[in-house]
């Protein structure tokens, strides 16, 4: 049987130990079975594992790592926390995107590569003098051309 284990870290810096702990668990090939951060929790992530111990050793030196609860989180706590969400990755290498969003909003871009784990497109802007690779969430980019169309011409 599986527990779901609580795994303090440093506040704003859960990606980074998400990224550094499932690298340690494919490459140690520890028996956690699942590595998730609660929608809207600071400070915390949570280890689906066999025991403790199994949870303890995937993030032995992991930088941000704080340190596990003692007790199992009851999944029925967490539950709230976890939306499931699948985006559609209609999105391509080489396709005209504007960004809908942030800073760089109504500016169009290049896509030069698709994150699909961490749901992240790196752009380069179009009307840049020099190109900067800019990383922004894959729901925060429409694309307006296809890299097809951009051929034709």
């Amino acid at each position: 049987m599986t527990h779901i284990f609580a795994l303090r870290t440093t506040a704003n810096r859960e990606d980074q130990v998400m990224d550094f702990i499932v690298s340690k668990i494919k490459k140690d090939n520890l028996n956690v079975y699942s590595v998730l951060r609660g929608h809207g929790m600071r400070g915390y992530i949570f280890l689906e594992a066999e025991n403790q111990q199994d949870a303890n050793e995937c993030f032995a030196g992991v930088p941000y790592a704080r340190g596990l609860l003692r007790e199992p989180v009851p999944i029925q706590e967490i539950a709230p926390m976890l939306e499931q969400t699948k985006v559609a990755m209609n999105i391509e290498k080489g396709d005209i995107v504007e960004i809908i969003s942030g800073p760089f909003k109504r500016e169009s871009a290049r896509v030069t590569r698709i994150d699909e784990q961490k749901e992240e497109v790196i752009v380069e802007l179009l009307e840049a003098a020099v190109p900067i690779p800019i990383t922004v969430k894959l729901d925060s980019v429409r694309v307006i051309r296809r890299d097809t169309e951009e051929e034709e011409k």
